[in-house]
């Protein structure tokens, strides 16, 4: 079994079922692989011929193995990445990898819509609800509101810095109703993030079954190892070709992503963060 570990290591090793529908671990560490696995230079190299999703069941079968089953899996990541990833050449050797094409134009569709179906379909098996809570500074919060949107066994709760968001960030979390509530809160996004937080470790609430969709949640982190992969595997020529990423990013989410593609071997010559 692949278990995964709080990085505070103050409470006990779970497997993914667990460290997906919990969120944060019960010390108000993160769940992270125990050890995270490598393909080989053969493996990636053959992702030149795959689609997004074929490269996604490649990746999250190494991480997950065989908590949810192949036929499940592969449903899974049909449905939740349903959408183009462009690469447009620029220079003779640069390239820009589009990863706004999802129903939100963010690239937080690509884990907000997969961790929805997992967890749904972890609940069904258990025949459970769950409430998720969610801090954002604008993305975030529409990926998730619409990737839940009508989601049987989840309710959401966005919590937003009300004066520091667009006018469309607004309408994508609070136009949807139904199973999405989005609060606007008097301060900023660490404002937000520290209430979700503190709920998580608060043990009155634990009868509520709270989790999150933020990158603090593995389900969402391990989706944006994915157009790494991908990106690569359409700019390279040759086995083991090294590349060089730069990423855009506000919080590490999106970085970290790249950071565990690299520890399970994509051949990266260097990173930086713009």
């Amino acid at each position: 079994m692949i278990n995964y570990h709080s990085t505070n290591y103050r409470t006990p090793d779970v497997d993914f079922k667990t460290a997906v529908l919990r969120g944060q671990a019960l010390d108000k560490g993160l769940y992270m692989l125990n050890k995270i696995p490598k393909l080989t230079k053969e493996k990636i190299n053959s992702f030149k011929s795959l689609a997004l999703n074929d490269i996604g069941f490649e990746v999250f079968s190494e991480i997950v193995g065989d908590v949810i089953p192949v036929y499940d899996l592969k449903k899974i990541l049909n449905d939740a990445l349903n959408f183009l990833v462009p690469i447009e050449k620029i220079r003779e050797n640069d390239y820009i990898c589009y990863l706004d094409q999802g129903p939100t134009a963010s690239f937080k569709d690509f884990g907000a819509r997969t961790l929805a179906r997992i967890m749904e379909y972890f609940l069904e098996i258990e025949d459970k609800k769950n409430v998720i809570l969610t801090a954002t500074s604008g993305d975030t919060g529409g990926a998730v509101a619409q990737a839940f949107f009508n989601v049987k066994r989840i309710k959401v709760i966005v919590l937003f810095p009300r004066d520091e968001i667009s006018e469309l960030q607004r309408k994508q979390m609070t136009t949807l109703g139904k199973n999405i509530t989005a609060i606007g809160i008097k301060g900023k996004f660490d404002d937000c993030q520290r209430i979700v937080k503190t709920a998580f470790a608060d043990p009155d609430l634990k009868d509520i079954r709270l989790s999150s969709a933020n990158s603090i949640n593995i389900g969402r982190l391990i989706p944006q190892i994915l157009y790494y992969f991908y990106s690569y595997s359409r700019v390279i020529n040759e086995i083991d070709e090294k590349v060089i990423f730069s990423v855009p990013s506000g919080n590490f989410g999106n970085l970290m992503g790249g950071l565990i593609a690299y520890k399970m071997g994509l051949p990266v010559k260097n990173s930086s963060r713009q």
